[in-house]
């Protein structure tokens, strides 16, 4: 770029994404004249996904603005809890997010996920096919325009991931009611109708069964149970106000 110079200055939320050196306040930044603002925000480092309002001189104005010489523009991050406008909110995980998806069906939420990896175009355009929010760390894939909609995971363990989506997202929660494996809804299952399922120790111990509507995967309160409430106690307490769908306690 060899143009106008503008000022810049990101959230700091947002300075891990660009070069060490502009992390600390406003810097200045050369454009070619013809860029728009969103470009040269995002020929810095940080995907669109993330980033909120663009105040230019103090007035708001839009990723397709061009700026001019002497412009100091704010880069404020996205607002929380983040609108997503025009589809029943739902989930599209990478290959690196597996946890998290169960996770977040384990809450109810719609959380599709790509186990193998197919490459960054055929999520994006997956994405924007169903109608889903893309999950991922990968940087690259959230600058792809094919996206319907997109939000980097800042963190890499599991339960602070889960506190980002949540709180991010703000999405109503109907915990137990879907399958942690395949995402499907589940539905109550009688005894006698999935006994041959099931291990001997498990018909002779449990009574109140789950089932999946589409891998038929069954479902009780197991040994594994006390730690998945935990899990669903610690979201609703935090997120679940107002928000929480009455559910089966299967797990």
């Amino acid at each position: 770029m060899n143009g106008p110079e503008i000022h810049l200055d990101f959230a700091p939320e947002l300075r891990l994404f660009v070069p060490a050196k502009r992390r600390q306040g406003r810097s200045a930044v050369v454009t070619d004249g013809s860029s728009t603002l969103g470009h040269v925000v995002e020929s810095l480092g940080v995907p669109l996904t993330e980033v909120g309002r663009l105040l230019a001189d103090g007035r708001e104005v839009a990723v397709s603005h061009i700026p001019a010489a002497g412009e100091s523009v704010e880069v404020r991050a996205v607002e929380r809890p983040q609108q997503v406008p025009g589809a029943p909110l739902r989930f599209l995980l990478d290959v690196h997010l597996g946890t998290l998806a169960r996770r977040l069906r384990l809450l109810g939420v719609d959380a599709a996920y790509e186990s193998e990896d197919i490459g960054d175009p055929a999520l994006a355009a997956l994405s924007a096919r169903e109608q889903r929010v893309m999950l991922s760390r990968d940087r690259g894939l959230l600058h792809r325009r094919e996206l319907w909609a997109g939000a980097y995971v800042y963190s890499h363990r599991p339960q602070e991931q889960l506190r980002d989506v949540l709180g991010r997202f703000a999405p109503a929660l109907a915990p137990w009611t879907r399958c942690t494996a395949c995402n499907a809804p589940l539905r109550s299952a009688d005894k006698d109708a999935v006994g041959e399922r099931l291990e001997h120790g498990t018909r002779t111990t449990y009574e109140v069964f789950a089932e999946c509507t589409a891998c038929e995967r069954v479902y009780w309160r197991g040994a594994h149970y006390a730690d998945l409430e935990a899990i669903v106690d610690d979201a609703v307490r935090e997120f679940g106000a107002g928000r929480v769908c009455p559910a089966d306690r299967t797990g």
